[in-house]
């Protein structure tokens, strides 16, 4: 019997929380998802009608659930543990050589599903249902990724030799483009490019363009003003001479891809872990600031795994007396507790962001110190 009992009570436990944690996660997905359509209704138009609206926020749905698996945990194992200590159960499982230690490694086997899922959901599903969503949307609109920016978007670049098969040149190349359309053809296309000082070696501009697997630029009706500084005996007065060159076509090197252009477009929370860690890597070998996709980055790691610090929290709610208060007073506590583990975690990201801390550090502190509270009350509660 002592034998069977772990799997006995480890089942029972799986199926009161993976119940609860159903019933809650599709009630608060279905609140979020009600107030994300209440805010669409006013872009409903005669293009972009409420069915089209409907489909947009329904297949944002599963970026929602990636967001809302912790606290659904939270909230309903607390539901499970206040019941079945109201019912004395709990009090049942402990004589019967339940401790804190085994009880733990259930929570630990229990949320594996629930850590599963939430990857899924932010590192599959949720970024490809959210691109589909946001194609349907520009589709009914008729506009593209770039039309909420006045000056398009900007991204920095190396410079390559003209063959495009040759070294990196020094210098650096800002890119501007207008609009990226829903086929990621390039409309509105600028290039600025300098030398190591910093002087201004050629504009280009092309009306459109699109990449190339083997990554190339493929450029249409070009326009290149090429400048080029002549040798005065006054260093302080320079003259400069320009060229300017038309192309129907040009084919350009540049580590620029629509997947880069498209990141530049939404915010790092909402981006998987490939494409972060593909960002980040952009940014640093351009020597840019890659502080807040690093601790995006690092929060998408360690996110999933906070679901387990939820479950811990919810265990000494199991440990409370009846006359602590009422399973529905338990839940409220929950649901706060969840809320404000979901604003210190923002609000210690931007103040990591501030202090240029460590981003791993920023993303590790606030689900380690939630889960040092949790085991400081399992401590009490099992004196008590």
């Amino acid at each position: 019997m002592r034998t069977l009992f772990p799997y006995i009570f480890e089942r029972y436990l799986a199926k009161q929380i993976y119940a609860a944690f159903g019933f809650i996660l599709f009630a608060l997905v279905a609140l979020f998802l009600f107030f994300d359509i209440l805010s669409e209704l006013g872009s409903v138009n005669a293009q972009y009608t409420l069915p089209i609206a409907l489909l947009h926020i329904l297949l944002k749905a599963p970026g929602r659930i990636s967001e809302i698996i912790p606290i659904a945990a939270l909230i309903g194992s607390i539901y499970v543990f206040a019941m079945l200590a109201s019912q004395s159960e709990f009090t049942i499982l402990r004589i019967a050589g339940l401790d804190i230690r085994r009880g733990l490694i259930t929570l630990a086997k229990i949320s594996l599903p629930l850590i599963v899922l939430t990857l899924v959901m932010s590192e599959w599903l949720g970024p490809y249902t959210e691109a589909i969503s946001e194609q349907v949307r520009m589709k009914a609109l008729g506009s593209s990724y770039g039309s909420e920016l006045k000056t398009g978007v900007w991204v920095k670049d190396r410079l390559h030799d003209e063959d495009g098969n040759g070294p990196i040149r020094p210098g650096v190349r800002y890119v501007n483009v207008g609009t990226v359309d829903k086929d990621n053809q390039a409309r509105n296309i600028r290039m600025y490019e300098f030398d190591p000082n910093y002087r201004l070696l050629s504009i280009r501009s092309a009306e459109s363009g699109h990449f190339e697997d083997r990554g190339m630029w493929a450029l249409q009706n070009v326009t290149e003003t090429r400048f080029k500084e002549t040798k005065q005996a006054d260093p302080l007065n320079p003259i400069y001479s320009t060229q300017i060159l038309r192309y129907p076509q040009l084919t350009l090197e540049s580590e620029v891809t629509p997947q880069i252009l498209g990141v530049l477009l939404i915010s790092p929370e909402k981006m998987s872990i490939f494409s972060l860690s593909q960002f980040i890597s952009h940014l640093r070998e351009n020597k840019q600031d890659a502080q807040r996709h690093s601790i995006a980055f690092w929060k998408k790691v360690i996110y999933p795994f906070t679901i387990f610090v939820m479950l811990a929290l919810a265990l000494p709610f199991a440990y409370l007396k009846v006359r602590a208060g009422s399973v529905g007073v338990k839940v409220f506590g929950g649901i706060m507790l969840g809320m404000s583990f979901q604003l210190f975690n923002s609000l210690f990201s931007n103040v990591g962001l501030l202090g240029s801390w460590p981003a791993l550090l920023t993303a590790l502190i606030p689900p380690l110190l939630y889960l040092f509270l949790a085991f400081a009350a399992l401590g009490l509660v099992s004196r008590a």
